[in-house]
């Protein structure tokens, strides 16, 4: 992709932040993103088919970089270096929700709810292989496994529904708690 597509690109993930600090996801139409983005129609249809197909891009993007192994310091927080332990690399998923709480709130609790939880929960299952030991090991892996992603990803949907009052920090540690017996 030359320069070019690139600015358009980020122009038009730009607009749909914007839009989505004003309208829920279903609510908005290409026309009301060409506007928003100050481009011709033709142009946005030459980088996305649907803006359903424009929400994937946008979380496909954010779940790679979020999820992946090798990070660099950002402005809001750190997650590079020795941070590679199951709690840092879910807190570093919360820090990266919370920038983006609303957009991530104008998605969830409407129809584009699903494209973000299938996102979420298909990064999440590759990440969270070490996660495992948390839960007793008597049950089969794959049930552990869907257990932990269902468990936070509604986690996460409570947290963003509380207004996120809790820090990253607070809520991985209650979630790990809890997949760990509550602590008993």
């Amino acid at each position: 992709m030359d320069r070019r597509q690139q600015k358009t690109r980020i122009a038009i993930y730009d607009a749909l932040t914007e839009l989505l600090k004003k309208k829920k996801f279903e609510d908005l139409t290409v026309q009301d993103i060409i506007d928003e983005a100050n481009i011709g129609r033709s142009t946005f249809y030459s980088h996305f088919e649907t803006k359903d197909q424009l929400l994937e891009e946008m979380c496909r993007e954010m779940f790679e970089h979020v999820f992946s192994r090798d990070l660099a310091p950002e402005s809001g927080h750190d997650f590079s270096g020795d941070h590679k332990g199951i709690a840092a690399r879910l807190t570093h998923v919360l820090y990266h929700i919370r920038e983006h709480k609303e957009n991530i709130s104008a998605i969830l609790g409407g129809e584009s709810e699903q494209t973000f939880v299938r996102f979420f929960r298909e990064y999440l299952e590759n990440a969270f292989d070490d996660v495992l030991g948390y839960v007793s090991s008597k049950v089969p892996k794959e049930f552990r496994k869907q257990f932990i992603i269902g468990s936070f990803v509604e986690t996460v949907k409570w947290w963003i529904g509380t207004g996120l009052k809790l820090t990253p920090e607070q809520v991985v540690a209650d979630y790990l708690l809890m997949l760990n017996g509550g602590g008993k």
